[in-house]
């Protein structure tokens, strides 16, 4: 049974630094999409960046670009989300996803951790 858990999540200040990660556990990944999403209280879930496993296709969300980073670690079965110069519109519940068909559908989710970001 697949199954991702985030961590890193927390409360930072405008122009801070967070990483988050996903543990990925369950089967084999190497063909995976893995994904972030993120929800603000009251908005829609959007999506945020995603990965190829193998590492060789990579999108993000183009108000995170050139902010955000999407990686993955092999040996950890692990996708992080580096997230640099955090404003307080990045304020939101973020979720890991993984799935096998593209960039944007996805199979599984985790149980989301809480980034927020104060003025």
């Amino acid at each position: 049974q697949v199954q991702l858990v985030e961590s890193g999540g927390g409360l930072v200040q405008a122009g801070g630094s967070l990483r988050l990660s996903c543990a990925a556990s369950g089967r084999t990944f190497s063909s995976y999409f893995m994904g972030w999403f993120r929800q603000a209280p009251g908005k829609e879930r959007e999506f945020v960046a995603a990965i190829r496993w193998s590492g060789d296709i990579i999108s993000y969300l183009d108000s995170v670009k050139g902010r955000f980073t999407i990686s993955r670690d092999n040996a950890k079965n692990t996708v992080y989300l580096q997230m640099n110069s955090l404003k307080p519109e990045d304020t939101a519940v973020y979720y890991c996803a993984a799935g096998p068909k593209s960039l944007r559908e996805y199979d599984y989710w985790g149980q989301g951790t809480q980034v927020t970001v104060s003025s």
